[in-house]
């Protein structure tokens, strides 16, 4: 029996938002930029860890992942999803700027050891990525193999996993009036609702504005008017058969119908393969995190240290709030982008050199561990 429900602002859908603003306590990112009065993540760049822009959807079209709740007036026609519906299909947690924010998506297992197809963005920003199969309950860490971010597909691989239930694909196009279900982590909730519809478009494109004001096209889109909503995103859009045809991205808001988009599976299958080969060309990129000192920098202060992040590598290293960073790796710095540049020649796990000033004047040098910034 179906069930409907008004979308709505609560603790469980808010863990389907993306929470992107860093409080000003909260150390952060590669090496956060400190304004005077707020604390704000400078522009994208190697070294930063947080690379890429936050994206939302404009013309009406919004990312069911970031989706605000409270702006739609659709009344969303979802029941739970069944044993069939489900196989393969798993609930996708994330710890976004070190503990600042959470999220929840939905991700596809493409093969029993445990790689795992989503969207971009359902990662992008993450310092800590957690996959839970449904089925079983099991959990499992999970890191990024690579991305496309442009067509809005990563690549993860689940730590320790065997015997994993997979999806079954159908690399055929959408017909027009094609009956379809979208499965997902709908609004976060932790398990996996079902909404029925149909293909209205098999092939269209959206607009998408980006946070730094530039736009950019998804095209080749399955256009349903399967009620998608917030936390879908990297959901299965399946065929009559049961089969996957689509992985779900991004639905309409502010109006009583929902429709609904997802990128073609054959489509997000050729990128995986080509992440999975190690390919890094077009616009797919192998790996997921940008190397990470750990520090939170005030840039009205030069290089001056105002946080630093738990367990990381400048506090491995002994380096404490109120220290004034001199140089990296041999390279004298003056501001964070001095910083974010040296950062940028590096991976996670180099070991390098930094020199700093304490809050009494004493001058130190150690050799630290680079970590892992958050998802670019």
């Amino acid at each position: 029996m179906s069930r409907s429900r008004r979308l709505r602002q609560s603790l469980v859908a808010a863990l389907a938002i993306p929470l992107v603003a860093i409080p000003l306590a909260t150390p952060a990112l590669a090496v956060a930029a400190v304004g005077a009065t707020k604390t704000y993540a400078a522009e994208s760049g190697p070294g930063y860890g947080y690379g890429g822009s936050v994206e939302s959807y404009g013309g009406g079209i919004v990312d069911p992942y970031r989706q605000s709740l409270g702006s739609s007036t659709a009344t969303v026609d979802s029941e739970p999803a069944t044993d069939a519906e489900s196989t393969g299909v798993v609930l996708i947690n994330t710890t976004v700027g070190y503990g600042s924010g959470q999220g929840a998506g939905t991700g596809l297992t493409i093969t029993g050891d445990g790689i795992v197809v989503t969207n971009h963005h359902v990662v992008e920003g993450a310092t800590s990525i957690t996959v839970t199969d449904p089925s079983t309950g099991e959990s499992y860490a999970a890191t990024v193999l690579g991305y496309d971010d442009v067509h809005d597909v990563a690549v993860l691989q689940l730590e320790d996993a065997s015997g994993l239930s997979t999806v079954a694909t159908d690399r055929d196009a959408a017909a027009q009036g094609e009956e379809v279900t979208a499965v997902g982590n709908a609004e976060g909730q932790g398990s996996l609702s079902a909404a029925d519809g149909t293909v209205t478009d098999p092939s269209t494109a959206i607009t998408v504005s980006n946070e730094d004001g530039t736009a950019s096209d998804l095209s080749g889109l399955i256009q349903t008017d399967a009620d998608v909503v917030s936390g879908d995103s990297g959901g299965a859009l399946l065929d009559e058969d049961g089969e996957v045809i689509g992985m779900n991205v991004a639905a309409t808001s502010g109006s009583a119908e929902i429709s609904g988009y997802a990128i073609p599976i054959d489509t997000v299958l050729d990128i995986a393969a080509q992440i999975l080969a190690g390919e890094e060309s077009g616009d797919v990129e192998i790996g997921g995190s940008a190397a990470a000192l750990g520090v939170q920098v005030d840039t009205t202060r030069s290089t001056l240290v105002v946080g630093v992040v738990e367990n990381g590598a400048a506090e491995a290293g002994g380096i404490t709030e109120g220290s004034t960073i001199t140089s990296v790796d041999g390279t004298a710095v003056a501001s964070i982008d001095d910083i974010t540049s040296v950062l940028g020649g590096h991976e996670p796990d180099d070991e390098i050199s930094v020199s700093w000033t304490d809050a009494a004047g004493e001058a130190h040098t150690a050799t630290v561990t680079l970590g892992e910034g958050p998802v670019t």
